[in-house]
């Protein structure tokens, strides 16, 4: 049989079969959601490892150790995080208005999942959509299936142990782009939760279901003179979240702007950290290697060693090289490395002066990064202030992006899902989290005298 017709069978099939489950879950005891939602992230805890091992073999992007952090951190962190968040049943009461309200589940999640993160964004949007009652269906990349299947085959037996109805969570095992199209507008899908390339969310916004997605992030990390005596640890902060599983976090920075006052010495700092400023002829070679035109990230290249790239821009690196740099001083895709890389590579700027640094981070969001996340390092309140403007959801604070932007190393809710707000199209600039997956419905007493309205509004 035809792929696509395959797949498409196989979405129909998935949709049916979780309506049905989603059916039978409703009314759950919203402590027993809690006990299956615990169960399952105990139970893929200790398949982390083993788990990011298949991602990266399947997929050829990022590494081992990295995938196994991100893989735990949604079993662990976005679990604890789940365990104190209240979805179901009642959610507050104000006796003062007479108004109570409750949540209820949305139904069937399509859940789209990215090749960057095909086992850690699974394990997310699992734990989250069960805990907001809903069944999910996860239709991994075609290229992340096997490690897609295993992640969901691991949650879904150990929901099922705990009582929850087959079919509650399930996985595409024949994945087109047809076959995803299907399970998105299919009439049992409620919400779809889009991750991807920019022709993945446009599909899911094009699906007339309602979508929650997100969009590309050009990080910009503006460090302020203030930092002078900190730059070591900028300097590592920086190295550590753009080398972190090979950048293939478009939460990651993509671009470093520094003060004049201390742009030498961070230079320094973050060679001694890993960092390899390429020559400009380099940096050239570098961006042909990344790119294969305007927004066109060559996908052979994503998520690759910075000696991997070195090697096909046909320059050679020093050992325990972490990332690439390259020196910049203009903005736009006439300079491809200024755009958004999901690789371990930093483009540089050396600001005029204050100003001229809140200015460039402003233009770098603005360029094929509006709506995510940014970065400022600071010890000057009034710089932070200032820099608070960008238009980004999240304006992170002394602290590397991706820790701070998943909501590890700062108290914005854990999530791998982050909303990019209407500056690029998103429904939301939050992180998303399973209080995106509810219904919530009011009850509401009457609490004034209806016939008062003629009085208040007579001629």
């Amino acid at each position: 049989m035809d792929q696509d017709l395959q797949s498409i069978a196989s979405a129909r099939r998935c949709a049916e079969k979780a309506f049905k489950a989603y059916q039978d879950f409703l009314g759950t005891d919203p402590a027993h959601v809690d006990a299956i939602v615990d169960a399952m992230a105990r139970a893929v805890e200790p398949e982390a490892k083993r788990l990011g091992q298949m991602a990266v073999e399947e997929t050829g992007y990022g590494n081992v150790d990295d995938k196994r952090v991100k893989n735990l951190f949604n079993a662990l962190s976005v679990a604890d995080f789940l365990r104190d968040v209240t979805t179901l049943g009642m959610l507050w009461r104000d006796d003062a208005t007479k108004v109570a309200a409750f949540g209820e589940p949305m139904g069937v999640v399509a859940a789209l999942i990215p090749v960057t993160n095909p086992t850690s964004t699974i394990i997310y949007k699992v734990l989250s959509a069960v805990k907001a009652g809903n069944a999910i269906i996860c239709a991994p990349h075609p290229r992340g299936i096997r490690c897609g299947l295993e992640t969901v085959s691991i949650m879904a037996r150990a929901a099922e142990q705990m009582g929850a109805p087959k079919g509650l969570i399930q996985c595409l095992d024949q994945v087109t782009i047809a076959g995803t199209a299907e399970l998105m507008k299919h009439r049992r899908t409620s919400v779809v939760m889009a991750t991807g390339g920019p022709a993945m969310v446009k599909a899911a916004y094009s699906s007339g279901k309602p979508t929650l997605a997100v969009g590309a992030g050009n990080v910009p990390c503006y460090v302020h003179k203030s930092m002078a005596k900190e730059l070591g640890e900028v300097a590592e902060m920086i190295v550590t979240s753009k080398s972190f599983d090979y950048g293939t976090a478009c939460v990651s920075e993509q671009a470093v702007i520094a003060d004049p006052e201390i742009a030498r010495e961070l230079r320094h700092e973050l060679k001694l950290k890993g960092a390899y400023f390429c020559t400009p002829a380099e940096a050239d070679r570098l961006a042909k290697t990344i790119f294969l035109g305007k927004r066109a990230m060559n996908p052979e290249r994503v998520g690759q060693s910075p000696y991997i790239l070195a090697e096909k821009s046909g320059f050679s690196i020093p050992p325990r090289t972490r990332c690439l740099v390259s020196e910049e001083s203009e903005i736009g895709w006439h300079r491809p490395l200024s755009a958004e890389k999901l690789n371990p590579v930093l483009a540089f700027y050396e600001a005029r002066d204050s100003d001229h640094g809140l200015e460039l981070a402003q233009q770098i969001a603005r360029f094929e990064g509006w709506g995510h996340s940014s970065v400022v390092h600071s010890n000057d309140p009034s710089i932070v202030a200032k820099f608070s403007s960008i238009p980004t959801g999240r304006v992170l604070v002394n602290t590397p992006a991706i820790m701070g932007g998943m909501g590890y190393s700062t108290d914005l809710e854990p999530s791998f899902m982050l909303g990019t707000g209407t500056w690029s199209g998103s429904i939301t600039s939050d992180n998303v989290t399973a209080l995106h997956l509810i219904n919530i419905k009011r009850v509401a007493y009457q609490n004034r005298p209806w016939r008062d309205i003629y009085e208040e509004y007579a001629e």
